[in-house]
């Protein structure tokens, strides 16, 4: 009886592991697939156009996003949290030689706060405050940059190419410190737009 046991052990250890079913591949292929969906609608603010134009001294900036507040940032704001947009504007010349010369690089905050008592929502950029009575008057104004200058025509050269780039993002490093826990868990909190890039030629 020993003898037989011997004789079949190393048979048991020979045996190869067990292959994932036709099934589970599938099911695990699709958890992919949904996981990825989900990453992807993580961007929620859209650059719908961006161009530079001539004006005056300088090379002014139109731009044009499509976003909405979320009703969790929503919430935030009534309950006292400030919420702080950046726009992010860069140009730079590509050098085949070296590393690409950089130009232009603006930044704008936007800090936007809700007053209970007036029931308002007030949106200030440096010096400038505005107050509005809703958060779509708020997302029009956030999603328009007319005419901002962000480089000087002497500093470009006519005929040469130059790289544009741009975004609009909620900045979590501005939330408290409880808030941005919860931003790296959840995408309601991941307002932002991928870089938009286009080329320009003066």
């Amino acid at each position: 009886m020993s003898e037989a046991l011997q004789s079949e052990q190393p048979a048991s250890r020979g045996m190869s592991p067990k292959q994932p079913s036709p099934l589970r591949l599938l099911c695990l292929a699709v958890l992919l697939l949904l996981l990825g969906a989900s990453a992807a609608r993580a961007d929620t603010i859209t650059v719908k156009s961006a161009e530079l134009l001539a004006e005056d001294d300088n090379y002014v900036l139109n731009a044009q996003f499509d976003f909405s507040f979320n009703p969790t940032l929503e919430e935030a704001l009534h309950k006292g949290i400030s919420l702080y947009f950046v726009l992010e504007f860069e140009l730079g010349r590509p050098r085949w030689y070296w590393l690409d010369e950089k130009l232009a690089q603006v930044t704008v905050q936007h800090r936007l706060s809700y007053a209970p008592l007036t029931r308002q929502y007030r949106l200030t950029s440096g010096l400038l405050s505005q107050q509005f009575d809703s958060l779509e008057e708020v997302e029009r104004i956030l999603s328009r940059v007319v005419s901002r200058p962000v480089v000087s025509r002497d500093a470009l050269a006519k005929g040469t190419r130059y790289d544009a780039a741009l975004r609009l993002r909620l900045d979590q490093t501005q939330l408290p410190k409880p808030f941005q826990i919860n931003a790296l868990a959840s995408r309601d909190w991941a307002l932002q737009s991928d870089w938009y890039r286009w080329n320009f030629t003066p």
